[in-house]
């Protein structure tokens, strides 16, 4: 038989640039766009080559929207995409109520393939697959704990097993909610995730009429979860389900996994709600490249790691950029970028020192916290399902509620406040 090729070896990287970032999701690829506009060298890596698929929801809500307009890709990513008016709300009894909003649907492999583009076409230089190995220090090299500064990366080829390293200003960790890259850099604080989903992607023409919201389902089988399934045009649909603080944490920030089992999570919501049955029943789960039934770990909260040390930040799911309450991420990830790529521009013009450079991220990130906080809170109807029925109930019956629920996805409203004690008093009060 003949003998197997070796695999190529890789084209080099650059040496030197002024910024490593490493991960081309929406975090990564809208931190090295930003910075390239502005004439910084970026090098862009991702330990898989494009387009790649990534576990998501993939639904785009209000602050993806606005953050893709940011990056100037908002009308190519819609033009792929499947817009939609509302989100579905549906209760455990079956109640429903449909909040209005700027939503839409386009599956990672092709969002996040035009957001490493965009980021190339405006300067930065893409590179996979690489995946970050481990910091490289100034001085002697060694890692001498906090007070060592990053200075580069020791990068491998995932397919060759080639070694490079990179020297840079600075490096931006964008690798989302696997905790590897983080415990490498020394940044991590929680091993174990947040959350956890698992979805899959199902073509069925016959529901592609019957289901145009993007559907959120509360359930008491679905307890400290929810299902949800979005319609990504074309006869096929994103179906999945999330599991919030699947994980307990203990003091050295590792801890088990809850006794769930995904699988069954995702076989009883297609029991517990008809329509999922119906899409299942009647439809083709794909695969080959799309992704069949596919989980993948969530860190939310804007916690779970720090968010940088001498020469090196955070971004992204890394930092913790999703929505405990709703598992949303994708707005969040490009916007906590966005505030990465500020913060060393208005360093660098400034002439601060990195110290200065890194607290005026943390500062920005600090901004933001209140509002995760927030979506912590509103897990109660995660844990419990029954006050998803009492909004939906309230919210048929009163334009006021259904206001403050289309003010949650637009950002100006408080998601918090509506499953508060004081939140739930006021559902009792006169409708209007």
């Amino acid at each position: 038989m003949p003998e197997t090729p070796p695999p190529a070896l890789p084209a080099p990287l650059p040496e030197r640039c002024d910024v490593l970032v490493v991960g081309a999701g929406p975090a990564g690829s809208a931190c090295a766009q930003w910075l390239a506009r502005a004439g910084w060298k970026v090098l862009l890596v991702d330990q898989h080559g494009f387009p790649r698929d990534k576990v998501c929801g993939d639904g785009l809500i209000p602050d993806s929207h606005h953050a893709l307009q940011r990056l100037g890709v908002h009308a190519e990513v819609m033009a792929a995409a499947q817009a939609a008016t509302h989100v579905g709300c549906i209760g455990p009894r079956g109640g429903r109520i449909d909040v209005p909003g700027r939503l839409a649907v386009l599956p990672r492999r092709q969002l996040d393939d035009i957001l490493k583009r965009a980021a190339e076409r405006a300067g930065a230089v893409f590179h996979a697959p690489w995946r970050f190995e481990a910091p490289l220090f100034d001085g002697d090299g060694s890692d001498r704990g906090d007070a060592a500064t990053v200075v580069g990366a020791r990068l491998r080829h995932t397919a060759s097993g080639t070694e490079a390293r990179v020297q840079a200003r600075w490096v931006v960790l964008a690798t989302g909610a696997v905790p590897r890259a983080l415990l490498a850099a020394g940044v991590c604080e929680r091993h174990t995730p947040s959350g956890i989903a698992l979805r899959g992607y199902v073509q069925n023409d016959a529901m592609a009429g019957r289901l145009t919201a993007l559907e959120v389902v509360w359930h008491k089988r679905l307890r400290q979860g929810y299902g949800w399934i979005f319609p990504c045009g074309d006869g096929v649909f994103n179906i999945g389900v999330g599991l919030a603080h699947s994980h307990a944490k203990d003091a050295d920030g590792k801890g088990s996994m809850r006794d769930v089992n995904l699988r069954a999570l995702f076989a009883t919501f297609t029991e517990v709600y008809a329509p999922a049955a119906a899409l299942m029943q009647g439809g083709t789960l794909l695969g080959d490249g799309i992704g069949e039934l596919k989980g993948a770990p969530l860190r939310c909260s804007l916690e779970g790691a720090r968010y940088g040390r001498p020469g090196l930040l955070v971004t992204g799911e890394a930092a913790g950029s999703t929505y405990a309450f709703s598992g949303e991420g994708i707005g969040k990830a490009m916007e906590t970028g966005i505030l990465a790529a500020e913060a060393l521009l208005a360093g660098a013009a400034a002439g601060e020192t990195e110290a200065a450079t890194r607290a005026r991220y943390d500062g920005a990130l600090a901004v933001l916290k209140p509002r995760f906080a927030l979506y912590e809170r509103a897990n109660r109807v995660n844990d419990h399902p029954w006050l998803a029925d009492l909004l939906i109930w309230r919210a048929r019956r009163s334009p006021r509620i259904l206001r403050r629920m289309a003010g949650v996805l637009e950002e100006t409203g408080n998601p918090g406040n509506l499953v508060s004690l004081r939140g739930i008093a006021r559902l009792f009060l006169p409708i209007r």
